[in-house]
């Protein structure tokens, strides 16, 4: 194919993609109530799981702090247009994180025919992987730091003379910042399997820096969490066992890279002797 026909077959897969967010955005956009009121708004109320379950946890322990977001605060709009806006925002990011296995699947479409058969072969589930992680990532970032970036933020103050009163637009961006951040932060063992396909990383190099592995954990945990250090201990937590998966996953396709060279010199080898 040419480089005009080959624009044109994406061009049909990324028009498939849109049209998939675009109904999806819509069915999210007609559903408001659940949208916002079940999930949206949902991890500022004391009733959210991740809430209740950390203030039974702080009964327990006796330990008041653990107890989040008892104290619901309520939002404001600041703008004519603005719940408005934000609710095409909102349906928007609902349709595309609810369509993202297809709009996956549509990309690996475009890939798989420049791919050869053993490619194909040791490829297969990337679709399934891919989207596994990112909704566990998004899962991640929904029940855990969603709640722990919404107690912080929203009830830190500098002074008691200064009022806080955050505005639904302030509330969405940090909401789906977060969400959207962790379910592409879990896609790391996919990332580290193609560099490995392609030999850019080895399991050598990983262990080598696993320490500087470390520090970009941490320093990435406190981008995508409020600044506080049991947040960016959940966060790193994860992400670090995320590292060492894919230490295992690189080891493995060395293992069967050189399996496969040396199968292929033995062969080679028959070959002369013959």
């Amino acid at each position: 194919m040419s480089f005009l026909e080959h624009l044109e077959v994406m061009r049909w897969h990324l028009l498939r993609s849109i049209v998939a967010i675009v109904i999806l955005a819509l069915v999210a956009f007609v559903f408001k109530d659940i949208v916002f009121d079940k999930i949206i708004l949902a991890p500022k109320e004391p009733p959210f799981p991740t809430n209740r379950w950390l203030c039974q946890l702080s009964e327990i322990l006796n330990m008041k702090r653990l107890c989040i977001n008892s104290n619901p605060f309520t939002l404001q709009t600041v703008k004519m247009a603005e719940q408005f806006s934000m609710h095409i925002v909102v349906s928007l990011v609902a349709g595309m994180v609810v369509a993202f296995p297809y709009i996956f699947w549509e990309f690996w479409r475009f890939i798989v025919p420049a791919l050869y058969e053993k490619e194909k072969r040791t490829a297969t589930g990337a679709v399934f992987y891919t989207s596994l992680l990112f909704i566990l990532g998004v899962a991640f970032g929904y029940y855990i730091i969603a709640p722990l970036s919404v107690n912080f933020l929203g009830n830190y103050k500098v002074s008691e003379s200064v009022i806080s009163a955050p505005t639904l637009r302030s509330y969405v961006q940090t909401i789906t910042s977060v969400v959207l951040a962790a379910g592409i932060v879990f896609q790391l063992p996919i990332l580290v399997y193609f560099l490995s396909k392609v030999g850019l990383v080895t399991p050598g190099f990983l262990k080598k820096y696993r320490r500087h592995s470390i520090i970009v954990i941490v320093t990435l945990s406190a981008i995508i969490t409020p600044p506080d250090v049991f947040s960016q201990v959940l966060v790193a937590l994860p992400l670090m066992v995320l590292y060492e998966i894919g230490i295992v996953i690189s080891r493995r396709i060395v293992r069967q890279q050189d399996e496969a060279f040396a199968a292929g010199e033995k062969k080679g080898k028959k070959s002369e002797d013959r």
